[in-house]
Order: structure tokens, then C-alpha cells, then sequence
């Protein structure tokens, strides 16, 4: 440890609460023995004695206890005392009134002033700044901080932040939580405000539970508080000038958020009840904006954006994104819009962000928040550098329950907040039938993460009045519950109470027209829906631009910009020291440009470049995605002596745009769902996500299934998201070789995507720049590529610069070197990827070859009809078309091209298949195995039938 200078004066001054009383428990042991306590502590007690405070009511600064006399007794009493105040802050949640069905008092015996051996003669004897230093100023001694923490720690609304590590933090939320600061004023017309709308809430859902029976709603009864507590947060940063905020939640109380806090007409809801959802009745004057797929989706899932408008003007836009029953798996997606919304990329160079622009408030189920992996994932970006949005606020919606099952049997913790403390989230837990410690508990949320740029959690412990949804009968499987929850009032029904007995209501009778006049609006509505109805599109056909193909675009880049951009790739700063090795590996590409020896990187990074130039910002993220996972790509660079870093693709020269490149943590559900909310959010960006393997995508499937391959057609959400899966059979075994092709083609329908598996670099810089120019088009669509593992550098699969230059994306490519004489060819192999660079190799040592004839099917979907059949058509005596996999037969893209051959076939011509035979597994564990295997399946393509 490093000696106390004898210039630093008083470091007790230093202390003040529970860190004076944790020294002065560390005093208690050094007068013990003096080896009992940290070396740094025992010197600071040589030098300076024992702790010191500052009573606050008098000037003079006093000894707690004399260096050479020390009163054990009177020490003891100032340690116990700390102790106990600590023990509230920590552990007083534990008996704090949060369970709205709880009906008996708790006992507080373990923080009883006679369990830490005191009596209150003793902390009236005590000053009370040795309890705290944030205390109001009429507490004048240690029992009535006592008293007062006890009220603070344990009323309705309860704190947990002793995670909480960083000082400044934990003394800023002790600082509010104690002062009292944080707590909004509420006026006396505020209240009322506050009961009208828990009366808007109760009668909306007491309605469509008798206008609509037995349908599902997911109703928000038992947690009416979450649309106030939405709509104070709200209200907040709007004042404090934010101009978006993007809500993500599940089913539970949707219906109330879509109606109350975004603004949805209740007609529209009404007609969604009745089947017969109609355009016609969103208002008018665009203050909410609906899109629509042609498959939909039910009503609880759907989103909405709403205009907050100051007569003309729009002060800010609410988003509550649309949601799968994958309840949790909207989190990264909404975080993905906040940050896209929060940066500027029409400059060179990172994107500039901006984090007060927007934020995002994510709603968790109580089941879910610790029960779904994708939380934790989501709550892992909240502090890395390519992820990060300035915090955000979750709120636990909290039944206690989940469908049919408790809480003891859905987590291991007491809280379902508790994962969020391995993160140092600050947390609150607020009981659902006090509704203004709910408005304080969004007030305090929205200034912390305005202070602290960090994120913040509400849990918001209520119940669920009826069943997991109104079909059920929760009784049946959650008796004793149901039997508390039946006779317990409603929220709105105990604040009209309590708003009567402060004398702010005259009568029951004034809270009775509240609940009238929200009928009858209500009731107009159902009747304006029953007047105007449209007939259901049954056949649900999608629009022609979206089924229509992508149309023809010139992706090609003139050589002289090439050759400039080529030339500046490899350029960086004088004075930066690029690690040796590497560099000499970058700076061959100059060579290679001119040799026509374009590897799969190089024409990426060249892409890139010239997509950059075109005003077209790009985000790339991956595990390992900077430097490639195959050290293909490199555009992060790090000087080997200082460790900074640079990318020339923030300094090339006519570049219009930003370009973001970010290695991802390990994880695939909650990035992949970034991306896709950071594209739909950001349209105009070029996003792309990078599989370290292709199989880990697996890990994101929820993403591919209910976002990617499906939003446009459930919701009409357009995406222009790129994902890039290495795919190919090395002998790597089942995890490393295949990115589960078939799954993505199973998938394929209604034009939804691109998926493409490419065997040229040329293909790669066509297909990224012609992606990049349709993002704002109708037609626009995510595009899958089976990227390279192996074929990175391999000689067949590089380009020529004309190629780039002159060419442009082909779905199909014939075999250089064959088809020669049309008559002679008798058998048609198709493939597809890797297989067809293997086939390549070997064609060297086949002596006869004029037999067939080999097409590479570079775009699997939308499949190449037309291409594939004027090939047909050019070889008259063809007597069987192949296809060779090296996937096993029931994975790869056999399943999805059979019946298509088949009607591309002529008659008479069979169509048959070459590759591995069924399999559970996707690959041999073998390489040895794995190398026989795939020379069978090459030399039989070779081998006449």
C-alpha cells in the first residue's frame, strides 16, 4: 500500500455513513489487534486515530472516541448503530409493503433497535449525521433516522441498490432516496388526473370483457398503474426535450397501452375484436401511424407509432413495437431502433450519437424477465461501446404468476427483478395499488438514467385479476390466490378512497360519472364500428411490389474508382504502426488488383467502399467481425505500439457516410435482434450481422422465424438486413460446417428474402452494392448469404477487376471450361456453394468431359426458374439433371430445388441427387471420414449412371 502523505489532512472527513461505520468497525478490531485489519487501514490508525464526523449541528468537529482512551462501550454503540441504518438500507425491502395481496402486517423484528443490542435512549444520544448525510434537516438524532430510514426503506415502494458499485452512484440514490428529493409534487388536480385515467383503464377492459366474451385480450387488470406509470415517464422526457421514445412489451396489458398511451382508436380495436379490422378508421390527421402486412397478426401483438403534437408541431413520437408470443425477444429489437434514432450518419467516419434523442422502456413479464435468456443477452449490450443507448427503463409488469405456475416454481431468486443486480442495475420494487409511489418511481428512473446514462428497473408488483387469458379459469390451478384476488378492489376503487378521505372527492357519486362518461364513449365507438365494416381479404395475397423481384440495377463501379479506392485501402496515418505481418498481407492487395486476384475480403472491403461513396451509411457487428473471424477482413486496425485504432474506411476520400464496424459479444438472439431494429429504424443503412459460424445462428432462430423472414407479411415491417453465415463441409465437424441452409429456404415465400450461396468474389461485390441500392425501395428485403469459410483466399473463387467494374450479380453461373458441344452433354449437375469449387478442383484430373455439364445456382431463392431453363433448353439430348449436395439429403437446399427441377425437366429427362445420405446430425466428426465422404460425392457427380 502506498504511505498516507503528511500533507493529506483528515481523512475521516472523507467518510460519512455506512463507510464511517464500516471504518469504525475496523477500529473496533484494531484495537483488538492491529494485524486484524487491511495495512492501509492499520497505517491511517497509527497516523491519525480513530474515526472522526462532523455533527452537522455544530461547528466544532468532535472525537468519537480519544486515540489513548477509548470508551468501548460508547464505540460499540456508534458500530451497532451504522450497522443497523445499513441493515435498513440493505434489507429493508424485505419487509416493505409491495404485495398488494398481502393483507397482514410484516413482522420487522430483524431490524428491531434491540436486535443490534441498542436502545433508543442510546440513538438519541447518537447524532444523527452518524446515521447519514443526506437525512432532512428536522431529523436531530440517530432514533429519528432510525425511524426515518425505516419509513423510507419500508413503505410500498422499497430500493435495492447495494449492487451497485460505483460510489458516486450509490451516494447519488441514497442522496434522493433519503432527501426525499426525487418524489414529483403532485397537486391536487394531478390526483384527479391520475383517477380519471385508472378510470379510463378499469372501464375500457370491465368493457371489452362483456362486449367481447370469452375472447383473449390479455387484460392489464391487477396492473392498471403501468399506463400512468408509461404515461409519466412520458411526460417527463418529453419536457426534458426527447423526441422518441420506443416501448417494448408482451401481452399483458397491451390492449391499455395501445389504446391510452399511443393513442389507437378504440373503433379500431373494436373492429380487430369483431375480425373486420378497417384503414378507414385511423384519424385522419396522422397523429398515429398503422402499417399492415397481408398475412397480419392477432391485435394483442401489434404496434403503433403516435405523434405527441403541440398544436402543429411534433414534439416527439412514441413507438410500441410489434411483438411475437416470443414474449422477451422484442427487447433488443426496440433497443436496436433507440440507438439507430440516436445517431447522425450522413458524416465519414463512426456514427455520431446522441443520447438523449430517444430511449427505450422495456415492459417484462415477471416469468419471463428471469426465465428467458434474451434478457440477460439484452441487458449484456447496455454498456458496450457498439450497443449502448444511454440507458434504458425496465419495468417488470408483475402478476406473481405466470400462465398456470408461482413463483417458486418459475426462478430460483426471491425477486423476479433479481437478474438484473449481476448488471448493477438500480432497482425499485413498487406495489401496484399505490399510484402515486408508482409516479414517484418513474420519476426517479427517468433522472437516473438522465444522470447516469445507465439503465434503471421498476418492478411493478400487481396481480392478474382473470385467467393467463379471460378463456381461463385460474382457480382451477391457483385456488388460494384467486380466492384473495376475488374479493380485493380494484386500484381505481382504493385511490378513489383514498382521494375521498383527503377530502379532494365530495362523494362515490363523482367517481361513478367518471366510470359514466368513459362508457358511453366507449359505447359510441362499438356503435360507429357496427356501421362501418370491411369484407376480410381471405386470400391475403401479397402487394405486387413486394412479390415482385428485385428489379435490375447497375452495380457496377467505373476501374479508375476502383483502382483509387484500392490504392487508399491501404493507406493509414503517418506515425501509425500497423503490426508487421499484417500489414504486408494488406498491402499485397495493390498487387492483386492489378494481377485480377480479388479475394472474397478484398472485393468486400472494395464494396464497401463504393457504397460508402454512394451516401449509403453501413453498420457491421459480429463476434470477431473487425478483424474477421478467419483473419479475412481487417478494417479495424491497431497500431501494435499505442493500441489505437483506425479504419481506412473513415478516410476515404468522395466517402458521404459514416460506417460502423463493431466486434459483438457472444451471443446471437439479442444482436441479431439489434440489427433488425436498427435497420427497419434506420433504412437507409446498409446492416449487416456476421455469424462467427453459420450454426450459431441457430441460437437466434426466434429472430429469423417471427422477425426477419416474417415481419413484412405480419405487420408490414420492412428489412433490408444482410446476415452472413460461413457455411461449407471441411471436416470441422456438425458445428462448424453447416449454417442450416434448409431453414432458411423452408422459410422462403412470397419473395420475403434473398438467399444466396455464392462461389465468386465478384458475386459478393455485386450482391452487398446491389443490396445497399434497393434499401428504400418498395422491393427491398433481407438478404441471407451462405458465406465462405475455406474459399476466402481460394484461387478459384477470385475475380478480376473487370469483373467488378463491368459485371454484376448473376443468380446462376455455368462451369468455365464445359458445355462446349451442346449434343455431347447427356447429364446436368446443378450445386450449389463450396461443392461447386470442389467439383472445380477435380475437373483437372477428369480426362472426359464433354458429357456434362456443371451450373452453379449462385441465388437459391428466389430460384432461378428462368435462368435454369434456357440453360436446359441448350443441351437437347440432356437424359438426367443432377443436384450435388454436400449437406446431408434431408438438410441443404435438395428439398427446396427437387420439385422445381423436376418442373424445369423436359420430358423423359430424370432428376436425381448426389450427395450424403439422410442424417440427424449435420456432419461427420471425422475429417478423415469426412475427406472419403466427399470424394465419393465428387467422383460420383463424375460418373456415368
Amino acid at each position: 500500500m502506498n504511505t498516507v502523505s503528511d500533507s493529506f489532512r483528515n481523512p475521516w472527513e472523507k467518510f460519512h455513513g455506512p463507510n464511517l461505520g464500516y471504518v469504525m468497525e475496523m477500529y473496533e478490531r484494531y484495537l483488538q489487534d492491529p494485524s486484524l485489519v487491511d495495512p492501509e487501514l492499520k497505517e491511517w490508525f497509527d497516523r491519525w486515530g480513530p474515526p472522526k464526523f462532523q455533527d452537522t449541528n455544530n461547528d466544532d468537529l468532535k472525537d468519537v472516541v480519544h486515540h489513548t482512551n477509548v470508551p468501548a462501550n460508547l464505540l460499540e454503540k456508534y458500530v451497532q448503530a451504522v450497522k443497523l441504518a445499513d441493515y435498513i438500507r440493505t434489507f429493508g425491502h424485505l419487509d416493505a409493503k409491495i404485495n398488494p395481496l398481502e393483507t397482514s402486517e410484516k413482522d420487522s423484528c430483524h431490524i428491531d433497535i434491540q436486535k443490534f443490542g441498542l436502545t433508543e435512549d442510546d440513538l438519541k444520544s447518537i447524532p444523527s449525521s452518524i446515521i447519514g448525510a443526506h437525512l432532512p434537516n428536522h431529523i436531530k438524532n440517530a432514533f429519528e433516522a432510525i425511524q426515518y430510514l425505516k419509513e423510507v426503506y419500508t413503505s410500498k415502494l422499497a430500493f435495492e441498490f447495494g449492487h451497485v458499485q460505483d460510489v458516486e452512484e450509490k451516494n447519488w440514490l441514497l442522496q434522493m432516496v433519503e432527501s426525499g428529493i426525487y418524489q414529483p409534487s403532485i397537486s391536487n388536480e394531478k390526483k384527479m388526473e391520475l383517477l380519471k385515467r385508472l378510470t379510463e383503464v378499469e372501464v375500457f377492459e370491465q368493457f371489452l370483457h362483456r362486449t367481447f366474451v370469452g375472447q383473449k385480450r390479455f387484460s392489464i387488470e391487477g396492473i392498471d398503474m403501468l399506463v400512468p406509470l408509461l404515461d409519466e415517464m412520458i411526460l417527463e422526457s418529453v419536457q426534458k426535450g426527447t423526441k422518441l421514445i420506443n416501448i417494448g412489451m408482451a401481452h399483458r396489458g397491451r390492449l391499455n397501452v395501445l389504446a391510452h398511451v399511443l393513442g389507437k382508436p378504440y373503433e379500431m380495436i373494436f373492429a380487430e375484436f369483431q375480425h373486420a379490422p378497417n384503414k378507414d378508421l385511423i384519424p385522419s390527421e396522422g397523429s398515429i401511424g398503422i402499417t399492415y402486412g397481408w398475412t397480419g397478426d392477432v391485435k394483442y401483438h401489434l404496434g403503433l407509432d403516435r405523434k405527441i403534437k403541440n398544436e402543429n408541431t411534433v414534439r416527439a413520437i412514441i413507438t410500441l413495437a410489434n411483438n411475437p408470443s416470443h414474449l422477451e425477444y422484442v427487447n433488443p429489437v426496440v433497443v436496436g431502433y433507440t440507438r439507430a434514432a440516436q445517431e447522425t450518419r450522413h458524416k465519414p467516419g463512426f456514427p455520431e450519437q446522441d443520447e438523449s434523442k430517444s430511449f427505450a422502456i422495456l415492459i417484462h413479464g415477471d416469468a419471463a424477465f428471469p426465465g428467458q435468456g434474451v434478457v440477460a443477452e439484452t441487458l449484456n449490450l447496455s454498456r458496450l461501446r457498439g450497443y449502448q443507448t444511454g440507458g434504458t427503463i425496465h419495468i417488470i409488469a408483475n402478476n406473481m404468476i405466470g400462465f398456470t405456475t408461482e413463483s417458486e416454481d418459475s426462478r430460483s431468486t426471491k425477486y423476479a427483478s433479481d437478474l438484473a443486480k449481476g448488471f448493477e442495475i438500480p432497482i425499485v420494487h413498487v406495489n401496484a395499488d399505490d399510484p402515486e409511489a408508482v409516479l414517484a418511481a418513474a420519476h426517479l428512473a427517468v433522472i437516473y438514467r438522465q444522470t447516469f446514462k445507465k439503465d434503471f428497473l421498476i418492478d411493478l408488483i400487481g396481480y392478474r385479476r382473470h385467467g393467463h387469458n379471460e378463456m381461463d379459469e385460474p382457480a382451477a390451478t391457483n385456488p388460494l390466490m384467486y380466492q384473495i384476488i376475488r374479493k380485493h378492489p380494484t386500484v381505481r376503487k382504493l385511490y378513489a378512497t383514498r382521494l375521498e378521505q383527503q377530502g379532494i372527492i365530495r362523494s362515490a357519486e363523482e367517481v361513478d360519472r367518471f366510470a359514466e362518461e368513459v362508457e358511453k364513449k366507449l359505447q359510441a365507438a362499438y356503435r360507429r364500428v357496427s356501421e362501418v365494416t370491411e369484407e376480410l381479404d381471405y386470400e391475403m395475397n401479397p402487394p405486387e411490389v413486394a412479390e415482385k423481384g428485385i428489379p435490375k440495377i447497375d452495380t457496377s463501379v467505373p476501374i479508375n474508382v476502383l483502382e483509387q479506392v484500392n490504392h487508399e485501402l491501404v493507406q493509414w496515418p503517418d506515425g501509425f504502426h500497423v503490426f508487421n505481418k499484417l500489414e504486408r498481407i494488406l498491402k499485397r492487395r495493390i498487387t492483386a488488383f492489378q494481377e485480377n486476384k480479388i479475394d472474397w475480403a478484398h472485393a468486400e472491403a472494395l464494396a464497401f467502399a463504393t457504397i460508402l461513396q454512394d451516401g449509403i451509411p453501413i453498420r457491421l457487428t459480429g463476434q470477431d467481425s473487425e478483424r474477421g473471424t478467419f483473419a479475412q477482413r481487417h478494417l479495424i486496425l491497431h497500431d501494435d505500439k499505442t493500441g489505437k485504432i483506425f479504419s481506412p474506411l473513415h478516410q476515404l476520400s468522395g466517402s458521404k457516410a459514416s460506417f460502423a464496424i463493431h466486434n459483438s459479444p457472444l451471443s446471437e438472439a439479442s444482436v441479431l435482434g439489434f440489427e433488425y431494429g436498427y435497420n427497419v429504424f434506420a433504412p437507409e443503412t446498409l446492416v449487416l450481422w456476421e455469424a462467427q459460424f453459420g450454426d450459431f445462428a441457430n441460437s437466434a432462430q426466434v429472430i429469423i422465424d417471427q422477425f426477419i423472414s416474417s415481419g413484412r407479411a405480419k405487420w408490414g415491417q420492412k428489412s433490408g438486413l444482410v446476415m452472413l453465415l460461413p457455411h461449407g463441409y471441411e471436416g470441422q465437424g456438425p458445428e462448424h460446417s453447416s449454417a442450416r441452409l434448409e431453414r432458411f429456404l423452408s422459410l422462403a415465400a412470397e419473395n420475403n428474402w434473398t438467399v444466396a450461396n455464392m462461389t465468386k468474389s465478384s458475386q459478393y461485390f455485386h450482391i452487398l452494392r446491389r443490396q445497399a441500392l434497393i434499401l428504400q425501395k418498395e422491393e427491398v428485403r433481407p438478404l441471407v448469404i451462405m458465406s465462405p469459410k475455406s474459399l476466402l483466399r481460394h484461387p478459384l473463387v477470385v475475380s478480376g477487376a473487370s469483373d467488378l467494374s463491368e459485371g454484376s450479380f448473376q443468380p446462376v453461373l455455368p462451369q468455365p471450361g464445359l458445355g462446349h458441344d451442346a449434343e455431347k452433354v447427356e447429364r446436368l449437375i446443378l450445386c450449389s456453394g463450396k461443392i461447386a469449387i470442389d467439383l472445380a478442383e477435380k475437373l483437372e484430373e477428369v480426362k472426359d468431359k464433354d458429357w456434362f455439364h456443371i451450373l452453379r445456382v449462385e441465388e437459391l431463392y428466389p430460384f432461378p426458374m428462368e435462368e435454369i431453363s434456357r440453360y436446359v433448353k441448350q443441351f437437347p439430348n440432356v437424359k438426367e439433371i443432377v443436384w450435388v449436395q454436400e449437406e446431408p439429403k434431408n438438410m441443404g437446399a435438395w428439398n427446396f430445388v427437387e420439385p422445381r427441377l423436376l418442373t424445369l425437366a423436359p420430358a423423359g429427362v430424370q432428376v436425381s441427387y448426389i450427395g450424403r445420405r439422410r442424417r440427424s446430425s449435420t456432419a461427420e466428426g471425422d475429417p478423415i471420414v469426412h475427406k472419403k465422404e466427399q470424394a465419393r460425392i465428387i467422383n460420383q457427380a463424375f460418373t456415368r449412371s
